[in-house]
């Protein structure tokens, strides 16, 4: 029986980088973390430990602050385009090369209506991600958002679902819908505006989930996939992650008090799990 190597790849992970980019009046802060992956012809590393066409790590690393000094001034998306293209040109041993990079939301503190110079508040979990791919067919571009924690107190409803011997949940009119919302896009272009693609689509996402009647989160999730693609024809498909974040009306009766959809159990777990791509027929 012949044994031979699959498909592999290495690379560096969590090169975690902060810049600061000083202009005359004002500062900019960003806070990034890169993940690098190589594919291509290492099989003799594996099978003889030979070295010679390895890229160490360290130096990939490196690589990332290196160019962050110059080239990161952008999107994310145009950061990862230099560094994906910096790598797939200079080893000829590479097929393909994958840029991943997670950005932070720091915001501009505010006081008094003014933006104050150089001070930052963190906008909580919430990340801008974005996938960048090379090979010999080209670069692709998928960007996203993670960990976005949103939520509405009405204009969701769960009824009309099968029961069985072991169903005790009860159908709920006017409930609480509240989910860690993790979207991701594939561009058609590597030539975009991006941070201007990026926010209109990630305020569209919050409009459609803040304005839509829910039925259940399946129906929401379609919506707010379709508007997107409704709206941009840069987006090729969109790929929507939406587990429940539960909020269980608390018995109060119990105590003699009426509970009219005011006090709730937050429970993280168990939860419900919803995904679902979104495309162009």
């Amino acid at each position: 029986m012949a044994i031979k190597l699959g498909k592999n790849a290495y690379g560096k992970n969590a090169i975690n980088l902060s810049k600061i980019i000083r202009h005359d009046d004002c500062h900019e802060f960003r806070q990034i973390s890169v993940n690098v992956s190589l594919e291509g012809d290492f099989e003799t590393a594996h099978t003889f430990g030979d070295n010679s066409r390895i890229l160490p790590t360290d130096t990939q690393k490196n690589t990332v602050y290196a160019l962050a000094k110059e080239y990161f001034t952008g999107s994310i998306e145009e950061f990862g385009i230099h560094l994906s293209k910096h790598f797939f040109s200079k080893n000829p041993q590479v097929s393909e090369v994958k840029i991943e990079i997670a950005e932070f939301c720091w915001k501009r503190m505010n006081f008094e209506g003014n933006p104050h110079t150089h001070s930052f508040v963190n906008g909580g979990n919430e990340k801008h991600t974005t996938i960048v791919q090379q090979n010999a067919d080209g670069i692709y571009i998928t960007s996203g958002i993670k960990d976005l924690l949103i939520l509405k107190t009405t204009d969701s409803s769960f009824t009309n679902y099968i029961k069985d011997e072991y169903t005790t949940l009860k159908e709920a009119d006017d409930r609480i819908f509240a989910t860690e919302c993790e979207a991701s896009w594939e561009y058609s272009s590597d030539n975009l505006n991006f941070t201007e693609q990026y926010d209109q689509i990630r305020n569209l996402l919050l409009k459609t989930f803040a304005d839509h009647k829910s039925l259940c989160v399946q129906q929401t999730l379609f919506e707010m996939g379709e508007k997107v693609l409704e709206n941009y024809e840069t987006v090729k498909e969109i790929s929507l992650k939406m587990p429940n974040k539960h909020h269980i009306l608390f018995n109060l009766e119990q105590f003699g008090i009426p509970n009219r959809n005011e006090i709730f159990i937050a429970t993280d777990e168990p939860y419900g799990y919803i995904t679902g791509t979104v495309i162009r027929d």
